[in-house]
């Protein structure tokens, strides 16, 4: 089984190739990331040839970014729905049977808000891509060990997730906290389910998947 990762150099990314690292895994990256899994570095209009090439059975994308990093809506865009589309384009036409996509909390292609409704569509247009099986994973407040710009507001919240979790009441625990790298505990896990379908995961489906990977 080959696995190819997009979004390697992210929070849950660098989590899950240290989780999945050898020979099956391929890390396809815009730039050389410090991680010892093999690397495919290639500018992202290259990524469908050298995807299709490795021929992946499963890809897993947990590309992404912020408004704010990328610096406009259409820049945010072309991460998070174009980038992810090609990437899962690709994989299908390569032959994957297994897409598994890492979004948001609250992740709807109805949503007013652009970076929910963003998230929600990506979603919508993978499911319709015709993957024997699509895992949707929608972890709420990320903490982990952060690369990368500093992110005040993100870093105020991760302090403060400790009271706002003890707070916020079990119906609502998908929009508590989460460290990434139980969601990348929970990716692996999924990586060897074969069962058809489309499957949507919240902080305590990914919970339960990453137990006993902790």
């Amino acid at each position: 089984m080959t696995i190819i990762l997009s979004g390697g150099s992210g929070l849950i990314g660098q989590a899950l190739a240290k989780k999945l690292e050898g020979p099956d895994l391929r890390v396809i990256t815009r730039r050389q990331l410090d991680a010892s899994a093999e690397q495919i570095v290639a500018p992202v209009e290259d990524w469908p040839d050298h995807i299709r090439a490795a021929k992946p059975s499963v890809a897993i994308s947990t590309l992404g970014t912020t408004i704010k990093q990328a610096g406009s809506q259409a820049a945010f865009r072309a991460v998070d729905y174009d980038l992810v589309i090609s990437v899962a384009r690709a994989a299908k036409d390569a032959g994957a049977r297994h897409f598994i996509i890492v979004t948001s909390v609250g992740a709807s292609a109805k949503s007013s808000n652009f970076y929910i409704k963003t998230k929600g569509e990506a979603e919508e247009a993978v499911k319709a891509m015709g993957f024997d099986r699509v895992d949707i994973l929608r972890p709420g407040l990320l903490k982990g060990n952060r690369q990368g710009p500093s992110r005040p507001m993100e870093s105020l919240m991760i302090m403060l997730s400790p009271i706002t979790d003890l707070f916020t009441p079990a119906v609502l625990s998908q929009y508590r906290s989460i460290e990434a790298q139980d969601v990348a505990n929970a990716i692996a896990k999924l990586t060897k389910e074969m069962t058809p379908g489309t499957f949507v995961h919240h902080n305590d489906e990914m919970l339960a998947l990453s137990f006993d990977l902790r």
